[in-house]
């Protein structure tokens, strides 16, 4: 009998390619990974029961208050000891005490997503709204912290990026995502969310918030999602929805697409009363 020959080092164990790291990272395996980013989280959103959200959405720079009064007394207390010159602790300090005025805004966001959820949580659970968010700190961190204090699960969609976005401690942790493609992450913090409350923010929430609004005008959105901008007057000043009427590029039924709030207790009431007219409207 011929014996069986060895077959060389170089051909055996080739991988096969979907353990093959190198080509999953490479331009070819870019299919892939997209899918990837779409279904790892709805396997995950499904095995907890999670298909309807609240998404908030605002500013990643804004801090609670007290981070914020905690870093002015660190800076208050270095300056009395000497070690921090005062060019600098002027500086700082005018830089904290414009933080101080927008932590309102985190601590309205907590306080909003605090009594959402425990609203939801008296819901039947397949009826329940979770609170979601981009995952990062601000805005985002007080929306999962406020879920969090309420003993619900709350998801965070996080994204890769140089600065700013790290998840913050208040996410689920089995519900902790993050992505690389800016798109699949928008994917999901739209998908199931039944209403999208926006908090004041810089670019990523005008973007975000933007393209909500163009997908509901175009009626790419196949079920109403309720789109509520917190604080008035700052969305107002930032854009002005009316000239864009008056200049014709927009029709005045756009703007109804949106819902003004400004404290969270207007909020809590708009909302809750829709989503309830819907929950009614399905049974």
């Amino acid at each position: 009998m011929a014996q069986k020959q060895k077959l060389p080092e170089h051909l055996k164990n080739a991988k096969k390619a979907y353990d093959n790291s190198k080509f999953l990272h490479s331009r070819d395996g870019r299919v892939v990974r997209i899918l990837s980013e779409y279904l790892y989280p709805e396997q995950h959103l499904k095995k907890h029961g999670i298909n309807k959200t609240i998404i908030f959405f605002g500013s990643a720079r804004v801090k609670s208050l007290e981070y914020v009064h905690n870093e002015i007394k660190r800076l208050k207390d270095a300056f009395q000891n000497n070690t921090i010159e005062e060019t600098k602790y002027q500086n700082e300090l005018k830089l904290w005490e414009k933080k101080l005025k927008t932590s309102s805004y985190y601590e309205d966001a907590l306080k909003l997503s605090k009594m959402l959820a425990d609203w939801s949580m008296k819901l039947p659970k397949s009826e329940r709204f979770h609170i979601a968010s981009g995952g990062g700190p601000g805005i985002m961190e007080a929306s999962n912290r406020g879920a969090y204090e309420s003993g619900m699960e709350s998801p965070g969609f996080n994204i890769s990026l140089p600065f700013e976005q790290e998840p913050n401690r208040y996410i689920t942790p089995s519900l902790n995502f993050e992505f690389h493609y800016f798109f699949m992450r928008k994917f999901w913090l739209v998908y199931l969310s039944q209403c999208m409350v926006i908090f004041p923010g810089g670019f990523g929430t005008i973007d975000e918030m933007m393209e909500v609004l163009t997908l509901r005008q175009t009626n790419k959105m196949k079920r109403p999602r309720l789109i509520v901008l917190f604080d008035e007057k700052y969305w107002k000043n930032i854009i002005n929805f009316d000239v864009l009427v008056e200049e014709g590029m927009i029709h005045q039924e756009d703007v109804n697409l949106l819902n003004f709030v400004n404290t969270p207790e207007e909020a809590f009431k708009f909302i809750t009363s829709e989503l309830n007219k819907n929950l009614v409207n399905r049974i």
